[in-house]
């Protein structure tokens, strides 16, 4: 048991880190205090998380034990297939120079310049990328450990999520708000969704307002 809880709290304290540092009143401090590091911020950010990620999830896989669910092949993998692959395709919609902070570093500008787009996944779910995460980890076997991780990660997904949407609800608005009332935030829902012109529609009320 005190494994599991060790596993909990380090996806918990991993999840409360990386919205921290996600914060706007982190980034103005870092700003304050260090402003030439400031370009290179996003970068670091990204960098951080994905080294971060290694003490949960070694914790993680230190406790095989035996599995308390087993899926069937024919949704396993299919699942994670669809999981990847919806992953790659949503690419496209995505300035990764952006995303990843390099296109802030090269220019030596911290400011972001992402705006406000409506993928067709994004027509469905609010946060597809965090969707698809859920699949992918919920569709796997699992065991003590791995349910512990799927828990602990489906809470602060559901956390995270609206404390990143407090942000984008200052920059675009009351288009973001419409936006939140007819898409939901992870989980597709029949009815709940955006036809491509209420997307487009959306798309530049939100320009307007940001």
């Amino acid at each position: 048991m005190s494994e599991l809880l060790l596993i909990g709290l380090a996806w918990l304290a991993y999840g409360a880190l990386h919205s921290w540092l996600a914060s706007g009143h982190t980034k103005a401090w870092v700003a304050r205090r260090w402003p030439r590091f400031v370009p290179a911020y996003r970068l670091a950010y990204n960098g951080l998380a994905i080294l971060l990620l290694i003490p949960p999830l070694a914790l993680t896989l230190s406790q095989p034990g035996e599995a308390l669910w087993n899926w069937p092949v024919w949704v396993s993998w299919p699942a994670a297939v669809l999981a990847i692959a919806g992953f790659v395709w949503s690419l496209r919609w995505y300035d990764m120079g952006e995303f990843m902070g390099l296109r802030q570093w090269r220019r030596h500008d911290g400011r972001e310049h992402e705006g406000f787009v409506i993928s067709p996944l994004h027509r469905y779910v609010r946060h597809p990328w965090y969707s698809l995460g859920l699949l992918l980890l919920w569709t796997r076997d699992l065991n003590a450990a791995w349910l512990t991780t799927a828990l602990a990660v489906t809470l602060y997904l559901a956390i995270g999520s609206r404390l990143e949407e407090r942000k984008l609800v200052a920059q675009y608005g009351e288009a973001y708000r419409e936006y939140m009332c007819r898409v939901p935030a992870l989980l597709p829902w029949p009815g709940r969704h955006l036809s491509p012109d209420e997307a487009q529609a959306l798309q530049q009320a939100a320009h307007r307002d940001g």
